[in-house]
């Protein structure tokens, strides 16, 4: 992210010209704002501007993240946003999947990743700031009273690299009913 004092057409041009090169370096395309649109944004994008601030590292300049401060309304209800959108896409997709065990098992494991964002936003509900990724992940699933187990075996399954002996079409009901559990307290969460 690169916040700016201004940014045209112009601008945009000249950056387009590096966009092959950062894709040969494998360097994401840098998500370019006007500082004032930033600030202003931070209601509409409490979650993806929250990760910014928490995991950032300055490359230059001053840190223009100082003062910057996200509603906690804004990010309960960003969560709550997020939960429920991953509830109904869960049972869609179940549903998708024809009750095939390894569909289901392909349902839970491609939704691992987002599951488990989830209950790190919601660990930041809490005020829960670390960058142990699977720390966060318990934590949040902690503040919303889900089981240790469960969620052990879908971060599991987050790990694509890792071998897993977790039956992952097993875990579907659990799993469903946990994020049903998820929605109802980001729901009723009070700040």
């Amino acid at each position: 992210m690169a916040l700016v004092s201004s940014l045209t057409a112009e601008d945009l041009q000249r950056c387009a010209q590096y966009a092959s090169r950062w894709e040969r370096a494998h360097v994401a395309t840098p998500l370019l704002l006007p500082e004032s649109e930033f600030r202003r944004s931070l209601d509409a994008f409490p979650l993806e501007y929250g990760e910014i601030i928490r995991a950032h590292e300055r490359v230059v300049g001053e840190n223009p993240f100082l003062d910057v401060v996200i509603s906690t309304d804004d990010l309960r209800r960003a969560c709550e946003t997020q939960a429920k959108s991953h509830l109904v896409h869960l049972r869609e997709a179940f549903i998708e999947s024809g009750g095939r065990p390894g569909a289901i098992a392909h349902v839970v494991t491609a939704s691992a990743p987002g599951f488990t964002a989830l209950l790190r936003n919601v660990a930041r509900l809490t005020g829960v700031l670390t960058n142990d990724r699977a720390e966060a992940t318990r934590m949040g699933a902690r503040a919303a009273q889900l089981p240790e187990q469960l969620v052990a075996d879908i971060l599991s399954l987050e790990q694509q690299s890792a071998v897993t002996a977790v039956d992952a079409a097993r875990l579907f009901p659990e799993y469903l009913a946990a994020v049903e559990q998820l929605a109802r307290a980001v729901d009723t969460w009070r700040v």
